[in-house]
């Protein structure tokens, strides 16, 4: 197509106006393309092509009922996520985002989608040099005693290349790629028209597209901006510092730009080479456990976890620490869905399908209007099977794949966190499955939820132990046993705040009938071991004075009060943790003792006595055995 001056001078302006965007938005990156469509009607013909062609070929294929072969579904799904690589870095990373939606993708899609390699040829080094010039104010030679031309890696936003500070610390410097943030702006707008025009048009699609892309425009604008992973780099080595098996790379500010980021070099090996791994003198399984209570914490307890954990971004290292690479892509889960995710494992542990569905809806998955009671079935059919070996045992993949249909089937909507949840997790099971084939992500985090449910004084968590440890009104001592030995798995275990959990759980208002238990226990051990007394006492007694019920035999002698069965399982629980010793208990004596509820048992016991005493009395003077 021949351009005029005028039509360049319109594109290069278009450039320059998208060149200083510093935040995604919508509107003002509207304003630039509609305005001067020469630009936009090129890219359009570039992607609305091979897009429509592709849209043919599957219509053709619906239409003649093709796709019912599975391998004719699969070849069509493999060639949308490859035609998503070619058309360039915002389509990759709308491919990556819908890998993350069953509520929008069809599963055997999402299967292809999930797979896409955020991996590009590198570009011209004398442009990475050009950059890094311009951004930091100053020539290379200047800023680095040493930098290599060529890049060591590269992927759809940029290229890494390896190089030395003047001071002599190694370090690896990421380069944007040009033109970067023109060409994601450009095709944010395509696609978020194409969004909003499906939208409007077919009926079928039951989730906001255009909120989906408007996500998706603000996360990679967020990644297009270095000092952004900067401080998330920093923030996460705080958040984990008085973690030893967890490193970061540290931030060189003085090189580093929001086209530029320079940090420390890392010497590691990626956890799925498991030769090397073992050359270093490390356990391969060790390293996974690592990874997996490192981002069970990041998660559940600090809130801002890496969604990207790939095998590139995992490093071991020499002396025994996992090192974190990359964190353009950072996401957040407020307190609320933290302790959300939490309920659902223990409505889904009791197979409480009911309150599970409830838990979605919390949680954002499901609008509160939306009728629960055929989703309830299909949660029990998804989960049912799975549960039958156990948690320990779910297999994760299976689930989510499962899930996939139910929530493709009924109105989900993904929340964006969960989405990048779900792909932080099945990326991290796919690591630690080249290391054990046998590994269970749900198995490994289990002992981490049991630990924060026992530890955590949230009141919504003691609300959901409750929940766990109760059968209707049955207390099981097995949940207890199962729930304190998978905390007690955890090297992070605070014993002392554990045993102070388990007091206020024996003193809360939902122990009361765990309570009464333990006083209904007290009564009959102290009656029997008192009437036994009085029974042996009263046969030295001459014989014809003797009351009837004395010349029965009397109760074996009855074992110590800590043989009741409330208080023998207690100890049992209470024995199988490590490190427990009696001087813990002995310290929260007075606690004990002081404790309302504690005296009003002993007024319990003191009163149960008392009647039972009443009726034996009765009794022995009427002359009738007791």
């Amino acid at each position: 197509m021949h351009q005029t001056p005028l039509t360049m001078t319109a594109e290069l302006g278009d450039f320059i106006e998208a060149a200083g965007l510093l935040e995604y938005d919508p509107a003002a990156i509207t304003r630039i393309y509609a305005g001067h469509p020469q630009r936009l009607i090129r890219r359009l013909w570039q992607t609305l092509v091979p897009i429509g062609l592709l849209l043919l070929g599957v219509a053709f294929d619906w239409l003649f009922q093709l796709l019912k072969d599975e391998e004719r579904a699969r070849s069509r799904a493999r060639e949308c996520a490859e035609l998503l690589v070619d058309l360039g870095p915002a389509f990759i990373k709308a491919g990556q985002a819908l890998s993350t939606r069953p509520d929008i993708v069809p599963p055997l899609l999402l299967e292809e989608l999930s797979q896409l390699q955020d991996q590009l040829p590198g570009f011209d080094s004398d442009l990475a040099m050009a950059c890094i010039e311009e951004d930091l104010g100053a020539p290379v030679d200047e800023l680095y005693e040493q930098l290599d031309r060529e890049p060591i890696s590269a992927a759809s936003l940029g290229q890494v290349h390896r190089g030395v500070l003047n001071n002599g610390q190694k370090v690896a410097v990421k380069v944007q790629r040009p033109g970067l943030r023109e060409q994601i702006t450009l095709d944010l707008y395509i696609v978020r028209n194409i969004a909003a025009w499906l939208n409007s048009n077919i009926g079928l699609i039951r989730s906001d597209l255009v909120a989906l892309i408007d996500e998706l425009g603000r996360r990679v604008f967020e990644e297009m901006d270095y000092l952004n992973e900067a401080a998330n780099a920093e923030k996460f080595a705080e958040l984990h510092r008085h973690n030893p098996r967890i490193a970061v790379p540290a931030i060189f500010h003085e090189a580093t730009s929001r086209r530029v980021l320079t940090m420390e070099w890392i010497d590691g090996v990626k956890l799925t080479n498991l030769d090397a791994v073992r050359e270093l003198g490390i356990d391969p399984d060790d390293m996974v456990d690592v990874g997996v209570n490192c981002s069970l914490q990041q998660l559940l307890e600090h809130g801002f976890f890496h969604a990207d954990p790939h095998p590139g971004n995992l490093l071991a290292l020499e002396d025994g620490r996992l090192c974190y690479l990359d964190f353009g892509m950072m996401s957040e889960v407020s307190r609320e869905s933290r302790t959300g995710l939490i309920q659902a494992v223990v409505h889904l542990v009791n197979r409480n399908f009911g309150k599970l569905s409830k838990d979605f809806v919390t949680l954002g998955f499901l609008a509160e209007d939306v009728n629960l009671e055929p989703i309830v079935p299909a949660f029990e059919s998804v989960f049912s099977q799975a549960l039958e070996a156990g948690v320990n045992r779910m297999d994760f993949k299976a689930v989510t794949d499962d899930m996939s249909g139910v929530m493709y089937k009924f109105p989900f909507r993904v929340p964006p966190y969960y989405a990048l949840i779900i792909r932080s997790l099945v990326t991290l099971e796919g690591i630690a499955l080249s290391v054990d084939p046998q590994f269970k992500i749900l198995g490994a985090a289990y002992p981490y939820f049991a630990r924060r449910l026992m530890e955590d004084p949230d009141p919504q968590l003691r609300q959901s132990l409750k929940e766990m440890l109760f059968d209707g009104d049955a207390f099981r001592w097995t949940r207890l046993e199962n729930l304190v030995s998978s905390a007690a798995s955890q090297a992070q275990l605070d014993l002392e705040a554990l045993l102070d959990q388990l007091l206020d759980f024996l003193f809360s208002p939902k122990a009361g009938l765990l309570r009464d238990q333990l006083v209904e226990a007290t009564v009959d051990r102290l009656d029997a071991i008192g009437w036994s007394t009085v029974q042996r006492l009263g046969r030295r007694l001459p014989k014809r004075i003797q009351p009837n019920a004395f010349q029965s035999r009397g109760l074996p002698p009855a074992d110590p009060l800590l043989q009741l069965e409330p208080i023998r399982e207690l100890i049992n629980v209470l024995q199988s943790l490590p490190d427990f010793t009696p001087d813990l208990l002995l310290k929260r004596m007075p606690r004990l003792l002081n404790e309302p509820d504690t005296r009003r048992m002993g007024v319990q016991v003191a009163q149960g006595l008392a009647e039972r005493g009443v009726v034996r009395l009765v009794r022995v003077a009427a002359g009738v055995s007791t």
